[in-house]
């Protein structure tokens, strides 16, 4: 028994060796952190197995590459903008509610100082000095300028408590949603995915669009590449052709998922869309009344291109799509009351011919 504890580490060492851990490398104390480094780590390690094991077996890619650099240097610099892409996606912002709300704040200060300097200070005595303080102006002021812009964005007749979120203690704006992995509101909130270890919303969609499309073209050209050197050497290496097609097997899933993957979000920022609304629209409660092919943010196919590449939305975008949204659902209303009256004005005439 005491050999035995000999050999085995004893709990104090190892929780001593955590703990050191956790200190040089504050990331890895944090469970979720941990977890998302790891999918990242795991990420550049299949993209250095992929692309180094098809340098180190394929002698004509070798070749090639001293025949043909520009070939080997395109190729090689495809694979560092998807990795490069990939961390700044992850590292990005999707755009969180507080954050938008304290800019509201700040941007509203400036303002009250901007038309207080501009208003003449005399009096009777001789000239006045007004100041500000733009912290009290923000703590004070904010919350219920924010909670008007907020309200007036969605239909008449809601309430706050509605569409307060409860973890955060903030009215959330249209397309916002609380991510319970980041413990935050997201502004146009899309999805949260795992393997960047962030949500991807206002702030980021377009960069993960973009690494989609580069993971799709990387995938697709190191297929091209992998097929040629089974059709080359397919009765050679019987060992190295295993292990190839091993690999082009899982890189053709990956390329099935990508492809997919990419085609669906093309669609969602064509007709300007989330996921979130278009899997949970009848959850919704500001989309339960509007039909299931009509987009109610969507402004025509360049126009969402061009907003999701170049634009930023701002207070005034979110209330014209609010203002389009009323709109659309007051025409449908309308629609919907033509259609009940035609059908009683047909019934009426059936009972009468009768």
């Amino acid at each position: 028994m005491t050999v035995m504890g000999f050999c085995v580490p004893s709990r104090d060492t190892s929780d001593r060796f955590s703990d050191r851990c956790s200190t040089v490398f504050p990331c890895l104390s944090d469970p979720a952190r941990r977890s998302t480094l790891c999918l990242k780590l795991a990420l550049v390690m299949l993209h250095i197995i992929f692309v180094g094991f098809l340098f180190i077996v394929d002698g004509e890619l070798k070749q090639k590459s001293k025949e043909q650099p520009w070939y080997t240097l395109i190729y090689m610099l495809l694979v560092v903008a998807t990795l490069v892409q990939y961390f700044l996606t992850s590292g990005s912002s999707p755009g969180y509610v507080l954050d938008a709300m304290r800019d509201f704040g700040r941007t509203e200060a400036l303002l009250r100082a901007s038309e207080i300097s501009k208003q003449p200070a005399s009096s009777k005595n001789g000239s006045v000095v007004v100041t500000l303080n733009r912290n009290e102006s923000i703590i004070g002021n904010n919350q219920m300028n924010w909670t008007k812009l907020v309200m007036d964005m969605y239909p008449p007749g809601t309430s706050v408590r509605t569409y307060t979120c409860s973890y955060c203690n903030v009215v959330q704006p249209p397309r916002a949603k609380h991510c319970h992995d980041c413990d935050r509101c997201v502004l146009q909130f899309d999805h949260h995915c795992v393997w960047l270890g962030t949500c991807i919303g206002q702030g980021n969609h377009c960069r993960f669009w973009w690494y989609i499309l580069e993971e799709t073209a990387l995938s697709i050209w190191t297929g091209i590449l992998y097929i040629k050197y089974l059709q080359a050497n397919i009765e050679k290496a019987w060992l190295v052709d295993v292990i190839m097609i091993i690999l082009l097997s899982i890189l053709a899933i990956a390329l099935i998922f990508l492809l997919l993957l990419l085609l669906f979000h093309s669609y969602l920022v064509v007709t300007n869309q989330t996921t979130y609304e278009l899997v949970r629209r009848r959850r919704i409660p500001y989309m339960r009344a509007i039909p299931e092919r009509v987009y109610p943010f969507s402004k025509g196919a360049c126009r969402n291109l061009y907003n999701f590449c170049c634009a930023r939305t701002s207070h005034t975008e979110w209330k014209r799509c609010q203002v389009q949204l009323n709109s659309i659902r007051s025409r449908y209303h309308i629609l919907a009351l033509v259609s009940y009256r035609v059908d009683v004005v047909a019934e009426l005439i059936s009972l009468m011919c009768i």
